[in-house]
C-alpha cells in the first residue's frame, strides 16, 4: 500500500491522503522490489529459512560507523538553546525566527471537491 495522491495539483486528489494497493503490492511484486537488511552471519546460520520468507535478506556492511557527518544533504549539528521562559530558540548563537503567513496557497480548503 501506499499513499495516493498527486502532489502537483494537476487533478483533483492533490495530496497523498488515501492508502491505496500499488504496483507494488500486487502478486509477488512485493518480494521482488523489496529486501530485508540483517546481519551477514544471520543469512550464513540460515535466516531465511527460519523466518519462512520470500523477500530477498541482504546483508548490512560498512554501517557501524556511520554518524550525521555522512549524511549528504543533514549533516549540520548546530547547537540550539531554548528558553523555557520566553520560548526564543537560538541555533549557533542566532534567534531563529519564521514570519507568520498571511495566506497558505492551496491549502486543503481548495481540495473541496
Amino acid at each position: 500500500y501506499s499513499l495516493m495522491g498527486d502532489p502537483n495539483a494537476s487533478i483533483p486528489t492533490t495530496e497523498p491522503i488515501m492508502y491505496r494497493p500499488m504496483f507494488g503490492a500486487i502478486g509477488s511484486a512485493k518480494y521482488s522490489t523489496s529486501f530485508t537488511f540483517t546481519s551477514k552471519l544471520a543469512i550464513e546460520k540460515g535466516l531465511e529459512k527460519k523466518i519462512s520468507t520470500k523477500k530477498k535478506l541482504v546483508p548490512v556492511k560498512n554501517c557501524r560507523k556511520i554518524g550525521k557527518k555522512d549524511m549528504v544533504h543533514n549533516n549540520l549539528t548546530p547547537k540550539i538553546e531554548i528558553d523555557p521562559e520566553t520560548y526564543e530558540v537560538k541555533v549557533d548563537g542566532k534567534i531563529a525566527t519564521v514570519k507568520a503567513a498571511d495566506k497558505l496557497a492551496l491549502a486543503r480548503l481548495y481540495s473541496l471537491y
